[in-house]
């Protein structure tokens, strides 16, 4: 961004390119060169690290071997219990989707048949956009009660494994509107999958069963002292995902490397034997209960998850027919390439439509995001109607014994059962309708067709289902339903691929290609161009198939569709984990980072308690600051005159320069000549003319009035003294002993418990609490602002020593800024003070200041000052 030049008659040259990241963020704007949304700073980051204090020593050495072996148990016993409710979660949302779907497909189906030789197709169209528009409508309802159930969830369970809390996203009443939502969703018509909500449900029920206490049941309250840490809810949350994995698609394994693939940001070998048992017990759980309900068969394991793919298997007649050859692994290397093309164009529409609903949609009343839902709903059943009315092809049956009953239904249908999912609307006997066997079916019953069918469906049949697959499911990604991804990415994708095959056969006179082979590529080559998933969407479809030779050509497919569409956008869950402004950590940062260091990239101006502070000054502090930590610090001025000499300061016996030691006013000051002497980083960077409306004055007062107090110190907090206005740099910043960090919850539980002494009292009077009782309210803590602390003294002195964590993780402030990203994101910190060689606080690292667009922004700062 290059300063402003003459400012001739223009009231304002670049106005708003010349203001910086951080106060595009406060206005709420984006880059205008790319739209990009800034990451927010209202987002809570959660703490994986521990906090080693008094009460957690004392429980350490209060744990004998046989307890710490009964907790253990404990953990496994819950990973199980996480396993079965997620698999009996995704029976119930199976259940009654193949039961609604059932019978509105009967009920259209039968008044098709009826009005085509009557003439009144015109009542068959409005019976299947009565029953859609009710379930969708319903759908609907369910995310006005919880807006956070909108969409597959997938998201917002990245960025809480990556270590950020979205508020809403793992509480019960989510996991029942996530529930019930997606099942009215998808028996509503829409091209929508459950597989997505179901990784959401499995995270919720992950997060909230080992916690037996819920904030919509307050009142139901167990004495169960266990997993009250962010640190055990995010392995659970991490167990529950790749349990809904393993029960969406039958594959446990591929479970486990979504949770480690996608979010958690940090993993150990005990927790993936944990993830791996809790896949396990959702498949099985899963597999048992739709075995036994379909066929009556309790015990026999034949459906391994919500999806199947069938047995990919030649037919007996062909002899000739393999699955695939290595001449095949061009056209799936190409069709990779256009996989990626389509998964970017998708993306790319889809983040443009999310937009347009950010500006013009959610701002206004509810009711419009209701109408949204039934629109996208009414011009899908219209066009699925009218589709099959109009473009379907009457084909032939193949004969029963060209059928491979086996690949079809998993060894278990009879060839009965297969013709039943044939439609023949609008077609005379022995022959079928091509595109309503597509469109009036359910999904998986359309992917068992694409990957199976002997038969032929015809081209224009194929690009009609693959175009309005790939518009009406990226309009429909989005909108205020529950909706998955996976399985209308796997139809695109696989018709696609099918019509591949098929040109390949009429054109180049490849008779002998399996054309399930190419649906299936195909289907790997969209989905993995539109979520750019690598290891874990190849196991996922492996594990599908159970067909292990297929694992080359899926995974070489993936890779092509992922460097293909990364050279223009970033997957799709990704794009709206940004949309959110998300301050998502990636799993490195970039090479050119290496240039800053931590002193470029911290916060010098902290908010800080001491060892001993009165209640007054903790309450100010607390209900002034909307800070999650504060450091524990003592002034050191009185010892510096000791430690001085000549040009050294001596401490424990090593010897620094005394210029060489980075100080918190020395920072201060320096920046501030910065923000001076560059005009693309002054907080008001304009021309000399007046601005040319009165809303952009309003708006630079707001933008200097919030850039003023954030660059503002806090007072002193010795409770009997105030600032004072003639304090110079290093008044205001002046040297402070670390000694530790402590957490915004324990000063509020400190404050509700009334821990505190008096001041003719010692600080050992002060009562104490045990561990349990600081994580009593966990994960709820109260809201200083809704605590009553009259009964306080407010000139009692809070000992706060005990409580605080004397250890955290600290860096040096010549460290690199990626050895500094390295090590929070990988160790899942909440808080990096930045401390100096002789143990004085300079700053603090938050996870704000390790977002890509800070970097980026401290970058260009570094540029322009060297």
């Amino acid at each position: 961004m290059a300063p402003c030049g003459g400012c001739g008659t223009c009231c304002c040259c670049g106005e708003r390119e010349s203001r910086t990241p951080e106060e595009l963020t406060i206005l709420g704007e984006t880059h205008e060169e790319d739209e990009e949304i800034l990451p927010r700073k209202d987002y809570e980051s959660l703490d994986y690290d521990r906090c080693i204090n008094d009460p957690y020593l004392e429980v350490l050495e209060t744990i004998s071997h046989k307890r710490a072996r009964r907790y253990e148990a404990v953990r496994w016993v819950m990973v199980f219990a996480i396993g079965v409710c997620t698999g009996l979660v995704g029976l119930f949302v199976d259940y009654f989707v193949r039961l609604f779907s059932q019978f509105k497909y009967r009920v259209v189906q039968s008044s098709v048949e009826d009005c085509t030789e009557k003439g009144c197709l015109a009542l068959s169209l409005l019976e299947l956009l009565g029953f859609n528009l009710i379930f969708v409508f319903i759908a609907t309802l369910f995310v006005l009660i919880q807006p956070v159930a909108a969409g597959s969830g997938i998201p917002e369970i990245k960025c809480y494994l990556n270590g950020v809390k979205v508020p809403g996203v793992v509480r019960l009443r989510t996991l029942v509107c996530k529930a019930l939502g997606v099942l009215f969703s998808v028996s509503g018509g829409l091209f929508v999958g459950k597989e997505g909500p179901m990784i959401h449900s499995g995270a919720v029920v992950g997060a909230g069963l080992p916690q037996f206490q819920s904030i919509t049941f307050q009142k139901i309250r167990f004495n169960f002292p266990y997993f009250r840490s962010d640190r055990d809810k995010r392995d659970f949350v991490s167990a529950g995902a790749a349990a809904g994995v393993a029960a969406a698609f039958g594959a446990p394994i591929g479970g486990t490397l979504f949770s480690l693939e996608e979010g958690s940001s940090f993993w150990n070998q005990g927790l993936t034997w944990k993830v791996l048992f809790c896949s396990m017990s959702a498949t099985f759980t899963l597999n048992f209960f739709r075995s036994g309900i379909q066929f009556s068969s309790w015990g026999s394991f034949q459906l391994p998850g919500l999806l199947n793919f069938g047995e990919f298997k030649c037919s007996d007649s062909d002899k000739k027919c393999h699955l695939w050859t290595a001449v095949d692994l061009a056209f799936f290397i190409i069709m990779g390439v256009v996989g990626g093309l389509l998964g970017a164009t998708f993306n790319c529409l889809n983040k443009r439509l999310a937009k347009y609903r950010m500006r013009n949609v959610h701002p206004k009343p509810k009711l419009v995001r209701v109408f949204e839902g039934l629109l996208v709903s009414l011009v899908t059943t219209v066009i699925v109607f009218v589709a099959s009315m109009v473009l379907g092809e009457c084909r032939k049956l193949s004969p029963p014994t060209h059928w491979n009953n086996n690949t079809l239904s998993l060894q278990v249908s009879s060839s009965e059962e297969v013709n039943s999912s044939i439609k023949t609307f609008f077609c005379p006997n022995n022959t079928y309708n091509d595109m309503a066997t597509l469109f009036f079916n359910p999904q998986e019953s359309a992917i068992l067709q694409l990957f199976h069918q002997d038969g032929t469906f015809s081209p224009v049949t194929l690009c009609f289902f693959c175009c309005m697959y790939f518009f009406l499911s990226c309009w429909t990604y989005g909108i205020s339903v529950p909706s998955g991804l996976f399985v209308p990415s796997l139809l695109c994708g696989a018709s696609f691929g099918r019509l591949v095959a098929n040109l390949l056969k009429s054109y180049l006179g490849l008779t002998h290609i399996y054309s399930g082979t190419f649906a299936l590529i195909g289907a790997a080559a969209f989905l993995g161009g539109v979520v750019r998933m690598t290891i874990s969407l190849t196991v996922i479809l492996i594990e599908s198939t159970n067909e292990i030779s297929y694992g080359l050509p899926i995974m070489i497919t993936l890779m092509v569709a992922k460097w293909t569409g990364d050279f223009f956008n970033k997957g799709i869950y990704d794009i709206h984990v940004a949309l959110r402004g998300v301050p998502l950590l990636e799993w490195e940062a970039e090479e050119e980072t290496d240039k800053l260091r931590a002193s470029d990239i911290m916060e010098p101006n902290l908010t800080y308690v001491y060892p001993h502070t009165r209640i007054q000054s903790l309450v100010s502090i607390l209900r002034t600051t909307a800070h999650h930590a504060f450091p524990v610090v003592t002034e050191n001025r009185g010892n510096e005159k000791e430690f001085m000499k000549g040009n050294q300061l001596i401490s424990n016996n090593i010897k620094f320069k005394k210029a060489s030691i980075l100080t918190r006013a020395g920072e201060q000051r320096k920046r501030s000549q910065s923000m001076k002497s560059y005009p693309s980083s002054e907080l008001r960077n304009m021309c000399d003319d007046r601005i040319a409306a009165e809303e952009h004055e309003e708006k630079e007062d707001m933008l200097q009035q919030m850039l003023e107090r954030r660059y503002t110190p806090y007072p002193n907090l010795y409770p009997d003294q105030s600032p004072s206005e003639e304090w110079t740099m290093e008044e205001r910043f002046r040297p402070l002993t670390f000694h530790g960090l402590i957490l915004r919850s324990q000063l509020v539980t400190l404050l509700v418990r009334g821990v505190c002494y008096s001041e003719n009292q010692s600080s050992a009077s002060q009562p104490r609490l045990s561990h349990s009782e600081m994580l009593e309210d966990y994960p709820r803590y109260p809201d200083i602002h809704d605590v009553n602390l009259t009964l306080l003294n407010p000139r009692m002195i809070v000992d706060v020593s005990p409580y605080m964590n004397p250890c955290p993780f600290t860096v040096s402030p010549n460290t690199h800024a990626s050895q500094v990203f390295n090590l929070f994101r990988t160790m899942g910190l909440r808080h990096l003070p930045v401390v100096n060689a002789v143990g004085e606080i300079v700053g603090i690292i938050t996870r704000h200041n390790l977002t890509h667009e800070f970097l980026q922004a401290r970058l260009r700062q570094h540029y322009m000052t060297s």
